[in-house]
Formats: structure tokens, C-alpha cells, sequence
């Protein structure tokens, strides 16, 4: 991460709630991302044909293997949900894919039918009272996100990439572009079940500018650095980090 976009990170963590400081934090955000894109944004590259078939076939035999071993607790899960509360087991939202294609994701119904946000613009806190008592559970092991594994095998996700958000993300008060001019780079390549973001760290609310911006800086980074040697150790990773903290997405 360059200096310039250092500089305003640290200040990003000392600003005051006072309104008027808060504008001007952003507004130096901001600038610093708008440098970045008018400097750097050829980086971002396609990979080879060769490679990208080389991930899709990493993806399809993972999830494969994903949906075969996970299949008793998949079934297991899908059975809690429906005779803890009322409503379908399956949660259903659409997301940006490769190349801002929309698509809709799969995930574990976590939170009360009635309370379920299929617009994504109000994000989860802590003892969210939306959430049920289950889903709490399969919040914090990330056990919602196993049934991702379809949306790879059929083609709208992979494995690891930059999380897929929802169109109209906030962060920091602002959409998610407005606060960073380049945040539309992330979707050259297919979103992820995990990714760099992730298992570096950057995972939760995108309220704080500064951290927001992280955030995007490392799905960059994972496509700029891209390889099937670096899937496989986010992968590695990911399944060391959910195996000793179960800490959630």
C-alpha cells in the first residue's frame, strides 16, 4: 500500500464524530483513492485463458468435493433451520459477480423470515436482534456459507476471490465507489467464498472509511498477485482459521 493512501488511513483512525471533521476525513479518503485510480489503474490485468481454466477446474473439483463431504451436514443444518423458526432454509440476495454481473447468492437463512434484509443495505451487528438463536451459531462458525459451494460449481463464484457485496454497499456512510473510485476492479475476476480480505483480517462491518479502504486495497492485491499457489494457501488458511476460531465471514 502506497504512502499517500497510508497517510490517510491514519488520519481516517483519529477523526472526531464532530460532523464537520468527519466530512473533511472523508473527503480526504477520497482524494487519496481518486490518486490511486488515476495512477493505478492498469494493474488490475486479466489472467491467461490457460490459468483461468486452470482455477475453474480447482473450483469444480472443490466444491464438488465441498457439497460430497459436507452433504450430512448440509442436510443436518437445513432440518435445524426448519424446525427452529418459519420460513425457507434457503437466504437469497443478489450480488456482483465477474464483471459486475449480478447474480444471486446462497446462503443458510440465519435471521427471522419477517426481519430477513434481501437488500443487504443494513448491515449486521453485534446481537443483531434479527437473528435467530441458530443462526447466530452458524453465523460465528460459517457454517451460513456452506451452500456457496453451488454458486461455484455452477459458475458465479469460486473458491477464492473478493467477497461479493451487494449493489448499493455502503462504507463509511458513502457507496462503497464513492469512496473509492476503483472499488469496480475488484470484480475482474469471479467473487469468493474467502479471499485475502478475509484471512488477512479485514472481515465485518465497513462502517470506518479507513478500514473499508483496506479492505479493498487487499482484493486488489489478491488479484494483482494472483496464482493457484495463492488459492490454495487461502484456502489452507481459511480452513486452519474456521478450524481453531470458527470466527466467522
Amino acid at each position: 500500500m502506497e504512502i499517500g493512501i497510508s497517510v490517510a488511513l491514519d488520519r481516517a483512525r483519529n477523526i472526531s464524530l464532530v460532523p464537520r471533521r468527519l466530512a473533511k476525513s472523508r473527503w480526504l479518503l477520497q482524494r487519496r483513492a481518486h490518486h490511486r485510480a488515476t495512477h493505478h489503474g492498469s494493474v488490475v490485468r486479466e489472467p491467461s485463458n490457460a490459468l483461468l481454466a486452470a482455477k475453474r477446474t480447482l473450483d469444480i473439483v472443490g466444491s464438488s468435493i465441498g457439497l460430497f463431504l459436507f452433504a450430512p451436514l448440509l442436510i443436518g443444518i437445513a432440518i435445524a433451520i426448519k424446525i427452529t423458526s418459519p420460513g425457507p432454509v434457503f437466504f437469497r440476495q443478489k450480488r456482483y459477480g465477474y464483471h459486475n454481473r449480478r447474480f444471486f447468492i446462497y446462503k443458510f437463512r440465519t435471521m427471522y423470515i419477517h426481519l430477513s434484509d434481501y437488500r443487504g443495505t443494513r448491515q449486521v451487528t453485534d446481537n443483531d436482534p434479527r437473528i435467530t438463536p441458530l443462526g447466530r451459531i452458524l453465523r460465528k462458525a460459517s457454517l451460513d456459507e456452506l451452500p456457496q459451494f453451488i454458486n461455484v460449481l455452477v459458475g458465479d463464484m469460486s473458491l477464492v476471490g473478493p467477497r461479493p457485496h451487494v449493489p448499493g454497499m455502503l462504507a463509511g456512510g458513502l457507496l462503497y465507489e464513492e469512496l473509492a473510485p476503483y472499488y469496480f476492479q475488484r470484480h475482474n475476476v469471479r467473487p469468493g467464498i474467502t479471499g485475502l480480505a478475509q484471512v488477512s483480517g479485514h472481515r465485518g462491518e465497513t462502517t470506518v472509511p479507513a478500514l473499508a479502504i483496506e479492505r479493498l486495497d487487499r482484493d486488489l492485491q489478491y488479484i494483482e498477485r494472483w496464482s493457484l499457489w495463492l488459492d490454495l494457501s487461502i484456502i489452507l488458511r481459511t480452513s486452519i482459521r474456521e478450524l481453531t476460531s470458527g470466527s466467522g465471514a
